[in-house]
């Protein structure tokens, strides 16, 4: 019942992800790459290098308006769709259209279960699911990441949908 918002994998090798076929990361940004609101910093614009260099595409997918991810991609340059809608499925094919791939080919990354998780699921596009990133003093988080947490629990009990990208988990 809740296959639909379990995501394929939670840690990424981006090395193995091309020596497996994948042509193509579609990432969302906020409490994914950074903070909610904020810009790049140094380790994100190398990772981005460090991705290209092995030769995956990538493109960011987000329901921020443009402003916001160009004042994010101050340092990268990689396309983007702002304004998604995700979860709805239309932006996740334009991405890979955009990347010149197929949706086999491409891999979703993000933090949230109900948008970008739910959304490559739609599709049926693999994907990855981050920790989502917050300051070691928040202690306000929305409802939804208490429900998030809850179907979590019962994917790490669900064998079966764990690890469906194969071994792609970074070592070390």
């Amino acid at each position: 019942m809740f296959k639909s918002f379990y995501p394929y994998e939670h840690v990424i090798d981006y090395r193995k992800l091309y020596n497996m076929g994948y042509k193509g990361i579609i990432f969302d940004i906020d409490n994914t790459l950074v903070h909610h609101g904020e810009n790049s910093n140094p380790a994100v614009d190398q990772l981005f290098k460090d991705i290209h260099q092995i030769g995956l595409k990538t493109i960011l997918l987000s329901n921020n308006c443009d402003e916001r991810i160009e004042s994010f991609l101050k340092n990268i340059d990689v396309p983007f769709i702002s304004n998604a809608n995700k979860p709805k499925t239309d932006n996740y094919y334009k991405a890979v259209r955009m990347l010149d791939i197929n949706v086999t080919e491409a891999v979703m990354v993000g933090d949230q279960l109900f948008t970008d998780i739910y959304g490559a699921n739609s599709c049926r596009m693999p994907n990855i699911l981050v920790n989502y990133m917050r300051y070691d003093d928040e202690e306000k988080i929305g409802i939804r990441r208490h429900v998030e947490k809850s179907l979590l629990s019962l994917y790490k009990k669900n064998k079966s949908y764990q690890n469906r990208l194969g071994d792609i988990q970074l070592k070390g």
